[in-house]
């Protein structure tokens, strides 16, 4: 049985982030495959150590949560352990830590790369913190023997040099049932069926600035709740608190499981207002959950198919509330049924394990 070694994501399960999610969901179903899971420590739970998946070995290593320094360090613990328990090829997630493929190319290991999101155009980087986001966006890109893609649009923008050893596999959902309990909600003051719902970390690129005083302006939208913690800092967090004038926001802060299930189960409206994403996995949950959305019009947004009136300009707070607000005054269902087919996660990590193989 292959050994893949696996670097790039915060870690499993119950880790908060889209990276982690997909990891979360993908690699226990390619049970043809050992995977060499490297995790950082400052993520992990009690309950995140205790879980185990028959072809997965974690191997936790040191780490800090300082913004533009995590990344890096904890990849080069992981390079550093790959060299001396070498694995048949491995699996590097997003671009950061694609500083050290050329590294892993000297050491004669396999290498594919999944380009999740555009992290340089993310707001909570400065110039210098880009630039080298930049730099090791081009050594991920010409090092990987193969580079799998989550958005098709991203993939399309480089040459054909870097299209011809790509892939465009888009993420995944669970088939789900909504929870007839309120027990989460009950405890938070949230109202079943009459809150807006965001889902996402609570940082900048997420736009959920708009999103709160987009729904300040609407007299119509009775509460808000995002569910999502802080990565570094919690200086977006209180500018977020400071904006919620007429206090109709619920902060629930990282939430999962059952908890999370009950919110997407009773919300009245799913809106995702991001500035930039790769593929959104929440949006594809709240779509399992079948809730009206409105969402920002950026390109990852048209991976799915959805009318054109579901969609508002990323950042305009205006045309976010009248979107909102057109959306709220439609008699239409309660529930929306999506075509998902293309997304289940079988398939995904069918396709996944192909470009492993291939290597």
């Amino acid at each position: 049985m292959a050994t893949v070694a696996v670097i790039g994501t915060r870690g499993f399960p119950g880790v908060q982030g889209g990276v982690e999610m997909h990891s979360e969901h993908l690699y226990p179903l390619m049970l043809d495959v050992r995977f060499r899971v490297y995790r950082r420590k400052a993520y992990l739970s009690a309950a995140s150590k205790k879980k185990t998946y028959p072809n997965i070995d974690f191997v936790d290593l040191p780490s800090s949560r300082i913004k533009g320094v995590e990344a890096l360090l904890h990849t080069l613990l992981c390079v550093l352990h790959i060299a001396f328990h070498r694995p048949d090829a491995v699996h590097v997630h997003n671009m950061g830590p694609g500083m050290f493929i050329p590294v892993l190319k000297l050491l004669r290991l396999p290498v594919v790369m999944t380009y999740h999101s555009v992290n340089y155009e993310h707001a909570k980087w400065n110039g210098w913190q880009r630039r080298l986001l930049r730099w090791c966006e081009k050594l991920s890109l010409r090092y990987s023997d193969r580079i799998i893609f989550v958005n098709k649009f991203q993939m399309e923008k480089y040459d054909e040099q870097v299209r011809s050893k790509s892939v465009y596999i888009p993420n995944g959902i669970d088939t789900v049932t909504r929870s007839q309990s309120t027990s989460f909600l009950e405890a938070r003051g949230i109202r079943p069926g009459k809150y807006l719902l965001g889902v996402g970390r609570l940082t900048p690129e997420k736009g959920f600035e708009y999103l709160i005083e987009a729904a300040g302006a609407l007299p119509q939208v009775e509460q808000v709740v995002i569910a999502g913690g802080s990565d570094h800092d919690t200086a977006y967090f209180e500018k977020l608190k400071s904006l919620d004038t007429g206090h109709k926001v619920v902060f629930t802060g990282f939430t999962s499981g059952e908890d999370l299930r009950q919110l997407y189960s009773h919300a009245r409206l799913f809106v995702l207002p991001s500035l930039n994403e790769g593929f959104p996995l929440v949006m594809l949950e709240a779509m399992s959950y079948e809730l009206p959305m409105v969402v920002s019009d950026i390109t990852a947004t048209h991976l799915v198919n959805l009318p054109a009136a579901d969609y508002f300009q990323a950042s305009d707070t205006a045309d976010i509330a009248r979107v909102i607000a057109r959306k709220l005054e439609q008699d239409g269902p309660s529930h929306v049924s999506y075509d998902l087919r293309p997304f289940d996660w079988e398939q995904v990590a069918r396709l996944t394990r192909q470009q492993l193989a291939g290597l």
